[in-house]
């Protein structure tokens, strides 16, 4: 039975973890299930249904054995006179779920088996919905060598560390092959050695790897029809052949399926379509314009990479590329910054041969050539290609060189200026890198307006970076524009995290307000309501307390505005300061009027309280030191967090922590206020605030329950110096009590009041400014401010009003309550001791008037509201007070016992009650002496004490219940008179702590007489059971052992605990008993601060005036401006702008605390040590690359000394003295290495004059518009049909027909030769004719305005393109002006236009770079400028058909959607319009026509 009841606690344990586990089971469980159903409905593979031998025996041509095909397959009769190729078909997809690899289960990945022709679309939905990953801020392809190769070790790390800080500072997706090897293998280890370091999955790297699913071993693990989950894969190096084994250190796992085995390169297709695809989304779901960046990183490499790479700069992503990688790298890194004339065939020849070792061999010379046309179109865009050089000092690290790559890419790309910029800036705020915005963005030649830093602002607002805000603000971004319009604000609270606790208090508030106003909104009117201002300020109105004014008024009450300007005032010098008097009341009422009923906000405070609201601390702070009012804010905010603690149990321990920072920097801030000037300090005390609610700093202090703040000397001075009111605060207690009781001694000087003092320190400081001149001879402080004028306030006080000041004063309405307070429990002890008659005696009836003044003043304090809490929060303040609580039971006790008394059968009870409640009066002592220094505290640990005593009285009872029943029982037999089981079972047991031992337990005290035997004696106890001698038959030592056991636990035990508690709670609350008694008596000192002058009983004539006034006269109550004072705009302005500076000296004094910690000495020892050890070891790589390159060139030195010495040889081997070859001249390094690949080659001056010559570029990119044939690859040296092409067999394209040719020409070309030289492609291609085809593109102009700010042309939006052209096209015989200008305006423009061809101009003419160019078949253009008057009715016509079309070009740039309306606009001749690069250079000539620049 014990076992089984021991075992029980674990069995319940047990069963709810189990339960636990089932329910996180059945979630996991449908997870997968709605997984398997979207793959299923979704995702396809791909299988070979047409069986064909291939080159062994056995084996298709897909590469499957025969039994690995379906039995349809086998049937060649199906499909006769058919290819292979076109016989693999889709099916849904059997391999999908889980992966984890390993026997531990550490690594766990997502994996699907996907058809090479899947849409991209289906994948991203499957990563982003279904993997529940988060859309990526970039894209980190990486490539390169595919098998395992060297790299050495300071480069591979550097690799590592810079790939995994880009991906987790960034949030990036990378994407690799998959497979344990090459690259992604080295990728899996960074991103392995990035999991062993980190202390949490919160930052998880999302490696991505696209593979092909027929390369892969052991693939049959993964295939099940209803996914595995987990399908558990092993790595088997030794045993996977050809195959490649998946890298285990990836995250998820795209296997693309062509239905092909052993086949690689199946998935780069996919690949680049899916990382264009990302490319295109939006970065971070907004509508700014900013697309999710994609860059390339290359290590190593072969020919399929160096594809990878063009590919991806031809769709504009930049590409990085690491020197010291090898192969494809090397030589990548070795051309680049070189001019593309410089990167020749000979050297890409040497390069291969140097980097690719035996590889070399097996190149041919047509894919050389192919690789060195690639390169050097590589090279012509330099702003996408990065080399990253170790050693180097522009780059740093590599997640640097990324980012810079992607920056560059961008800032080269069709947006620029401004708007490129602020691209650049929404890239480096999605990254989260401030390094790269410090040292790329924010440079000396970039200036940025507050307005062009918006929107980044509000991205790293939202995005919680608050390194990128205090950037933001230090380079320009002003507070009030950014919040200047309300929308701003309401779009911050409304874009919370959904995790906020606030947005789902505002939530619930906007769904309660849309059910209170169903009934009277339409459906459509309630459902759209959004989160507004309004609701935001009733939360934080809920928040702060009642006692404060909503801060963003609903509209049509007040408007909010921000100050127009930053004040810039001048501060008054203390002496100043202390002469001004209190505000003037016109003044104030003409600032209320001047500002029309609006609230002056403060913008930095309204960023504060979004931040507390969210629990930032990081964003707060940076806030807080933008605040005006920083230590309204800051009490503010610690009322706010302890108020959400209450509410918020997940995060109630850091906003406790946040709210006592707060408070710290609130005391912080105070203090050096306090120490520069005591007057202003107190002043920001009781300042009103307008930005906070109309309350002040020390009303939100005490609300906030800020002991600390108030607990401050300088809130104890004014404290004080509210106590003594008029009366000076060095005033003996003495002299205070001899002048209440005479009071003519005030007129004496016996009591010092405060104006007397201000006005003799006034004097004194006069005097002194005399002095000063008559002996420097200056009168600037006289013609400044004459010190003789004294103003109004500061007048010496008369004889009425120095005996008002006294007993005015709070401290000796004080002293004459305690007065009458004794004087009344000395009247109440008097009457219920010596004069409690039938009939009340005059001292009776005494006591009864002076107890109703005492409960007027009750209710006084109960109905008196001066903080604007109303009645309602008046009344429940008052309750939980716990001294209001015993005046309330005293006056209850007193009502109750006087009607008792007033009657003859309860007079006596009436007096017991009475007496009793003379007690609590009693009681109620302790309550006035909390002001004293001495006994407040003490008063404080005894209520502390009595808590404890309560809980420890429990303990008791239960050990005095338990001795006293067994007691009872055992010595008495059913004992039946309750006084008498009373006071056995409980009473007895409790006076036997205190030494009271009972006779009746030990039997040699037995008295017979003393009890009586049946219990009918009332007054004697019954006796024990007796036996047959008449003595007591109860085992005597058992009752003995109870007895010693129960002083053992109750004496010695509980006492001693009780002492233990008492003396820990003396401990804990004596270190903190002067700051709770200094905080506790502010409500004494505010409660005889708007007390009546007179004592009880004499405050009954207050209280009948206040009545009259109040009730029958119906005035306002006098309101107290001693805690509460509303200055001047002016003066509060000027107050905020001290406090402002006194902030900035306290967070500078902080931070100098924190510099000098022992924690910072140790960082900043570590940082250094870090600093230096990667300056050595980029000094070790640097030296090793020079000594790299000065052996190079050593080596260049001795290969051109060994062909100058066979030179001589020759000559001295000759016939005669002259040589018939020029000795050779000494070459730079770079001209000795092109001069050792080309020993033969004989016309280098000729050459070299070549090489400046412009060869055409668009007409020899590979890839010809709308053909899939590609162009033949002429590199740069071929251009020329001077130089000598054996290879040269391009293929000939004429329209829809297209061939391969051998290299011989068609008699009907030959005629014909591009005068640019090769193209890669014969025929007319996509063009008219063969020859030059001619064109003709107008460019007609006008000046934007008479003053000729700007020159403009007249442009067509080319949609396919998204490039603006100009109206251009081919040109019939009959007509002077292309078809386009007449399909786009109309004939009647047309032909007003065709008018002005004579007046026109030719700017050029000749031949044009273009895509459709080929061998024999060419583009000419004759650019011709009309300009046209602005104020002619032919302007008038074509401006009417550009505003026509002005919304259709809003929608296409913003949708980037295809219309079927041809757009036209006139665009500033300007570099910024994003043109072809002939129109481009066509608008330069005509802008210099014009004698303008582009």
């Amino acid at each position: 039975m014990g076992e089984s009841l021991l075992l029980e606690p674990s069995l319940a344990q047990t069963l709810a973890v189990s339960a636990a586990k089932t329910s996180k089971l059945s979630l996991c469980l449908s997870t997968q299930c709605s997984l398997a159903a979207w793959i299923k409905d979704n995702i396809r593979k791909k299988e070979c249904c047409f069986y064909v031998d291939g080159d062994r025996e056995g084996i298709c041509k897909c590469g499957y054995q025969r039994i690995h095909h379906v039995d349809d397959s086998i049937k060649p009769e199906n499909c006769l006179g058919e290819t292979w190729a076109r016989h693999r078909q889709e099916v849904p997809t059997d391999a999908y779920g889980d992966i984890r690899f390993g026997d531990l289960g550490q690594k766990i990945g997502k994996y699907v088996r996907v058809s090479s022709d899947t849409s991209p679309e289906l994948l991203y939905q499957l990563l982003t919905e279904q993997w529940k990953l988060p859309p990526p801020n970039l894209i980190i392809s990486v490539t390169g060598g595919a098998k395992n190769f060297y790299m050495k070790p300071h480069l591979t790390a550097l690799f590592r560390r810079g790939l995994i800080k880009v991906a987790q500072t960034t949030g990036a997706w990378i994407i690799t092959g998959g497979t344990h090897a090459g690259v992604m293998k080295h990728v899996g280890q960074a991103v392995r050695d990035y999991i062993l370091s980190s202390d949490s999955m919160a930052g998880q790297i999302v490696a991505i790897g696209v593979a092909t699913w027929g390369a892969i071993h052991n693939r049959r693990t993964l295939v099940h029809p209803e996914g595995r989950f987990p399908a558990h894969y092993s790595l088997d190096m030794q045993s996977q052949g050809n195959l490649s084994c998946l890298d285990n250190n990836h995250s998820h796992f795209l296997l693309v399926d062509d239905g092909t085995h052993g086949c690689y390169g199946v998935e780069v297709e996919l690949r680049s379509r899916l990382e264009r695809l990302i490319s295109q989304q939006p970065l971070g779901n907004r509508e700014s314009g900013v697309r999710i960046p994609a860059v390339c990183v290359v290590l190593d490499g072969g020919p399929g990479t160096l594809s990878t790479i063009y590919g991806a700069m031809l769709n504009g992503t930049p590409c990085v590329v690491l020197e010291g990688s090898g192969r494809l790298a090397d030589v990548i890194a070795h051309v680049a910054g070189l001019p593309v004339t410089k990167v020749t065939l000979s050297v890409i020849h040497q390069l291969m041969k140097r980097f690719f070792g035996p590889e070399y061999d097996s190149f041919t010379e047509l894919k050389i050539l192919e690789w060195t046309k690639k390169i050097q179109d590589i090279i012509r865009m330099p702003q996408l290609l990065t080399v990253f050089r170790m050693g180097e000092d522009n780059h740093g690290d590599v997640d640097v060189a990324i980012l810079q790559a992607l920056l560059k890419a961008n800032r080269s790309s069709d947006s620029v200026g401004r708007e490129s910029w602020e691209r650049q800036l929404e890239l480096a705020v999605a990254w989260n890198r401030v390094d790269i915005a410090k040292t790329d963005i924010f440079t000396e030649d970039s200036q940025w307006k507050s307005s062009d830093l918006h929107q980044a602002m509000f991205s790293a607002l939202l995005g919680h970076k608050p390194q990128f805000v205090r950037l933001l603000l230090e380079n320009g971004v002003c507070l009030r524009q950014f919040l200047g319009d309300q929308t701003t604000l309401c779009d911050l609270y409304t874009q919370l995290p959904t995790s906020c606790f606030f947005l789902r208090r505002l939530a619930k508030r906007v769904q309660t307000e849309k059910s209170r106003r169903s009934q009277t909104l339409s459906p459509r009117g309630a459902a759209g309501r959004i989160i507004s201002l309004s609701h935001v300020s009733d939360e934080i109105h809920h928040l702060l307390g009642s006692f404060t004014q909503p801060l963003y008024p609903p509209p049509g009450l007040h408007s909010t505005r921000y100050p127009k300007e930053d004040v810039a005032v001048t501060l008054p010098p203390k002496e100043q300061l202390e002469l001004q008097a209190s505000p003037d009341p016109n003044l104030a009422a003409g600032r209320v009027s001047d500002r029309g009923g609006e609230t002056l906000r403060d913008p930095g405070g309204d960023l504060f309280l979004w931040a507390i609201l969210q629990n930032k601390k990081e964003l707060a702070e940076i806030a807080w030191e933008q605040c005006r009012d920083c230590m309204s804010a800051a009490l503010a905010a610690s009322k706010i967090l302890k108020k959400l603690a209450e509410e918020e149990e997940d995060e109630a321990e850091e906003m406790r922590e946040l709210a006592n920072h707060y408070e710290r920097h609130a005391i912080g801030v105070f203090s050096e206020c306090h120490c520069c000037d005591e007057e202003r300090a107190q002043r920001l005390l009781i300042r009103i605030s307008s930005s906070w609610g109309q309350t002040t700093c020390l009303r939100l202090a005490l609300e906030a329950d800020d002991k600390s703040f108030v607990a401050h000397s300088g809130v104890q001075a004014l404290l004080t110096q509210i106590w003594c009111g008029e009366l000076a605060v060095d005033n003996p207690l003495w002299r205070v009590l001899l002048c209440m009781l005479f009071f003519p001694l005030i007129y004496t000087g016996f009591l010092g009041f405060r104006r007397d003092e201000s006005i003799h320190r006034e004097t004194e400081r006069s005097a002194e400014l005399l002095t000063m001149e008559s002996l420097t001879g200056s009168q600037a402080c006289t013609r400044r401010k004459s010190p003789v004028q004294i103003p109004l306030g500061l007048k010496p006080l008369t004889v009425s009003t120095r005996l008002v000041s006294l007993f005015t004063s709070p401290q000796v309405k004080f002293y004459w309550n305690i007065l009458s307070y004794f004087s009344f429990l000395l009247l109440f002890s008097v009457v219920l001791m010596i004069d409690f008659q039938a009939t009340p005696s005059w001292r009776e009836g005494l006591l009864y008037v002076w107890f109703i003044s005492l409960v007027c003043e009750e209710v006084r304090q109960l109905f008196h509201e001066q903080d604007g809490f109303g009645f309602r929060k008046k009344a429940d303040m008052y309750i939980n007070d716990m001294w209001n609580i015993l005046d309330v039971l005293s006056i209850l006790l007193f009502i109750i016992g006087l009607a008792f008394r007033l009657t003859t059968r309860l007079f006596y009870a009436g007096k017991v009650i009475l007496c009793i409640d003379f007690i609590i009066f009693c009681l109620r002592l302790m309550a006035i002496f909390i002001i004293s220094k001495t006994l407040g505290p003490k008063i404080i640990i005894v209520r502390r004490m009595m808590l404890d005593v309560f809980f420890f009285m429990f303990l008791l009872c239960i050990w005095v219940v338990a001795f006293g029943v067994a007691k009872q029982g055992i010595l008495i037999h059913n004992e039946d008179r309750l006084d008498w089981i009373v006071r056995g079972a409980i009473y007895e047991p409790y006076l036997i702590i205190f030494g009271n031992m009972p006779s009746n337990i030990d039997n040699a005290l037995f008295d017979r007489k003393a009890c009586s035997v049946n219990g009918t004696e009332p007054q004697k106890p019954k006796c024990p059971i007796l036996n047959e001698d008449q003595m007591p038959a109860f085992p005597e030592w058992l009752t003995i052992i109870l007895l010693c056991v129960y002083l053992l636990f109750a004496n010695i035990l509980l006492l001693n605990l009780l002492i233990a508690i008492f003396n820990y709670t003396f401990q804990e609350v004596q270190d903190n008993t002067d700051t709770i008694w200094k905080f506790q008596r502010y409500e004494l000192i505010k409660e005889y601060h708007s007390r009546p002058a007179a004592p009880p009983p004499l405050i009954l004539l207050s209280h009948i005036f206040l009545f009259i006034r109040r009730i029958v006269l119906k005035r306002p109550p006098n309101s107290y401006r001693t805690f509460k004072e509303e200055l001047p705009e002016v003066e509060e302005e000027e107050l905020l702008s001290w406090e402002s500076f006194m902030k900035d000296n306290y967070l500078l004094s902080c931070r100098q605390q924190q510099s000098q910690s022992m924690e910072q000495r140790i960082t900043d020892t570590a940082d250094k040590v870090g600093t230096m050890t990667e300056l050595l070891q980029s000094e070790e790589a640097r030296g090793s690359v020079a000594i790299v390159k000065r052996l190079t060139r050593l080596e260049e030195q001795v290969s051109q000394s060994a062909r100058a010495l066979q030179w001589i040889m020759d000559t001295l081997k000759a016939q005669g003295l002259h040589s018939k070859e020029d000795a050779p001249q000494l070459a730079s390094p770079g001209e000795l290495k092109r001069s050792e690949s080309e020993p033969n080659e004989p016309h280098r001056q000729e050459k070299s004059e070549r090489e400046k010559t412009f060869y055409h570029v668009n007409a020899r990119r590979l890839d010809y518009p709308d053909s899939t044939i590609p162009r033949f690859p002429v590199v740069e040296e071929k251009v020329p049909w001077e130089v000598d092409l054996i290879l040269y067999s391009p293929p000939v394209l004429n329209g829809d027909s297209q061939e391969q040719m051998d290299g011989s020409e068609p008699d009907s070309v030959k005629s014909y030769r591009n005068p640019g030289g090769r193209t890669g492609m014969r025929g007319r291609g996509v063009l008219t004719c063969l020859g030059p085809n001619l064109i003709l593109d107008p460019v007609l102009t006008r000046w934007r305005d008479s003053e000729r700010s700007a020159l403009e042309f007249l442009a067509v939006w080319d949609q396919v393109d998204g490039l603006w052209t100009l109206p251009g096209g081919p040109v019939q015989s009959d007509k002077p002006l292309p078809d386009t200008l007449l399909r786009i305006m109309g004939q009647k423009i047309y032909d007003r236009i065709k008018a002005k061809v004579v007046e026109g101009t030719k700017v050029h003419e000749g031949y044009v770079d273009d895509v459709r160019n080929t061998d024999d078949a060419w583009v000419e253009t004759t650019v011709l400028n009309i300009h046209l008057d602005r104020r002619s009715l032919l302007m008038a016509d074509i401006n009417r058909v550009a505003e026509n079309t002005l919304g259709c070009v809003e929608l296409v740039q913003a949708e980037n959607t295809l219309g079927c309306v041809e757009l036209v606009q006139w665009m500033e001749v300007s570099r910024r319009t994003r043109m072809c690069s002939y129109q481009r250079d066509a608008l330069r000539r005509v802008a210099e026509l014009h004698q303008r620049t582009l």
